[in-house]
């Protein structure tokens, strides 16, 4: 008897022990699932928080028009007007889109300026004009300050001499740099006769000015030798009547293409309108946002199939 009382209490204290042991296991386990709250380092923030934070992003200077931005619209009332003020480089393209935005939409009327690009971009941010035509790219400070670029059409610009200047041949792009820095200035040194090289620089306020520095000159200074004139206006007609004999200049290729004061001198033995030619750039209309209703009905022509026959 004594024997199966010691056997009893024996498997009731088993069964006890492993009730203990199962109720702590129980309990470890459950509590090892419950969620451990860690941080998050700031790289691994929500996408959400990082939205929140995050800039608007900046313009591109040269983003291109597309139809859903600028539809060609149906009609525009009578009264609208669109100011323009910008590079002489430009003067052809406006005054063509405007003939023809106007004709599209009678009544309605655009004023056309040439005071240069630095002129143009300026009215732009005084809110005297709404569209600003200019021969460079915006600066990163004038997009900055909410300026978008447009690009119209693709422009060469031509390194020109008077019609009665002896000088016939071409010229590379060493001898052009060194004319214009003041290093060449005689034309013996470029193949052509003993007689001084005038050369009359564009005014510094001409975005042509500037690009051809950048890209003729690979962004040197242009000289300040006694035989380089730098013009106050930026005025081409002048200029090509001022060449004369002994005179070099530059413009836009269509302004002096067919003039019969200027003859267009090739460049490494390309003309202005070759494929592959080295001073070629793009024009461009300038506008600030948000775009008014204004800029928006004559910029949805300029892309129209109407405004590309006019360029």
């Amino acid at each position: 008897m004594a024997q199966k009382n010691d056997t009893l209490l024996l498997l009731l204290a088993l069964v006890i022990t492993g009730a203990v042991i199962g109720g702590g296991l129980w309990w470890f386990l459950g509590r090892s699932q419950t969620p451990i709250s860690t941080p998050v380092p700031s790289s691994e923030q929500p996408q959400e928080e990082t939205k929140e934070r995050s800039l608007p992003s900046t313009p591109t200077t040269t983003g291109a028009i597309s139809e859903e931005q600028f539809p060609l619209l149906t009609e525009v009332p009578t009264g609208t007007t669109v100011r323009i003020n910008g590079a002489t480089s430009m003067v052809q393209i406006n005054e063509g889109i405007k003939n023809g935005f106007m004709q599209q939409f009678p009544g309605t009327q655009v004023i056309a300026n040439a005071s240069g690009s630095e002129k143009g971009i300026s009215d732009l941010l005084t809110q005297k004009i709404d569209l600003a035509a200019i021969s460079r790219p915006l600066t990163p400070a004038e997009v900055q300050q909410g300026l978008v670029a447009i690009p119209v059409t693709q422009d060469a610009i031509a390194v020109f001499v008077g019609t009665v200047n002896p000088f016939t041949d071409g010229l590379t792009q060493a001898q052009v740099a060194g004319i214009f820095q003041g290093q060449i200035q005689n034309w013996s040194e470029v193949g052509g006769n003993n007689q001084s090289i005038r050369v009359i620089n564009r005014a510094i306020t001409s975005g042509t000015h500037q690009f051809f520095q950048e890209v003729a000159l690979q962004g040197q200074l242009f000289g300040n030798t006694p035989n380089i004139t730098t013009l106050q206006l930026d005025e081409t007609t002048p200029l090509i009547n001022s060449v004369g004999t002994d005179g070099i200049s530059y413009a836009t290729y269509s302004q002096v293409a067919n003039q019969s004061k200027a003859r267009v001198v090739p460049i490494d033995g390309l003309n202005p309108q070759d494929s592959g030619y080295p001073y070629q750039r793009i024009l461009f209309y300038v506008y600030k946002q948000p775009a008014s209703f204004n800029v928006k009905a004559f910029l949805g022509y300029v892309k129209s199939p109407q405004g590309q026959q006019k360029l």
